[in-house]
């Protein structure tokens, strides 16, 4: 069943979603030439501590393995979970995803976003844009009486029109008092099909869109996901509220307040 938040649970969600979105935004101040990926993790530890938060992701439990960051940092052909390091440093040309989701008073906000370091070629920076436009084609969908059908469709329709790739193995979710609810919104999809929206439903609507081929696999640390030919892959998210009129998208950094 698709949890439905009380006004109650919406006004923890929207603080929560208002803090994740003001730490991606101070990462994402951060992210430059020279830093490492570790030191973007760390300093995502501390800012959430600085408002009252916590990761949702450190010690994430799949299988026998736990997360061992506090934010998901993705390098180039790293698609989604990679792992703050030490001996990875941006550089010029990379593009790095940061997606941060966070605890706060029992409710999670999660939200993604793509960072271009230095100068990037164009073709990166076209993907970063279709990506961003795909995300923003399936929020407009979150509306009441639609289905989740109608997200993955217009995500999909754009993307593939553009001559991406789309992973498919891994969705967005629903997202309250824990980091994934029912239901699963990949980003492929019929219109029409799927679960109704009803207002109150918080979603978590993310593409996972891939230069080249949409193959992809898992490392050795058991985490983190990469393209299988190596090609870039841009990841960006928002947490987004259906109501009885337009989409409310309770992941902008405008939204907190200290």
């Amino acid at each position: 069943m698709i949890p439905i938040k009380s006004d109650s649970d919406l006004r923890k969600m929207r603080k929560a979603c208002a803090i994740a979105a003001k730490v991606l935004d101070r990462l994402c101040g951060m992210a430059s030439e020279g830093i490492s990926t570790w030191d973007l993790d760390q300093a995502a530890k501390q800012f959430m501590a600085e408002y009252s938060s916590r990761s949702a992701c450190y010690k994430y439990k799949c299988g026998a393995l736990r997360y061992p960051s506090y934010v998901c940092i993705s390098v180039n052909d790293e698609v989604i979970h990679g792992i703050g390091r030490k001996d990875v440093v941006l550089k010029s040309g990379d593009i790095v995803s940061m997606d941060v989701s966070v605890i706060y008073q029992g409710f999670v906000g999660d939200n993604t976003r793509t960072v271009q370091i230095g100068e990037v070629s164009d073709d990166v920076k076209k993907l970063v844009e279709a990506t961003d436009k795909a995300l923003h084609l399936g929020i407009a969908q979150a509306r009441q009486g639609n289905r989740v059908g109608d997200i993955s469709a217009a995500i999909q329709k754009y993307v593939e029109s553009c001559g991406y790739g789309i992973v498919e193995e891994f969705t967005g979710h629903g997202v309250g008092k824990s980091m994934h609810e029912e239901p699963q919104i990949p980003n492929y999809g019929k219109a029409g099909t799927g679960p109704v929206l009803k207002a109150g439903m918080t979603l978590a609507i993310e593409p996972m869109i891939t230069m080249g081929s949409s193959e992809i696999f898992i490392g050795d640390d058991g985490w983190t996901v990469y393209t299988a030919d190596g090609k870039p892959s841009c990841h960006i998210e928002h947490t987004v509220l259906v109501t009885e009129g337009e989409p409310e998208i309770l992941t902008l950094p405008t939204k907190f307040e200290g």
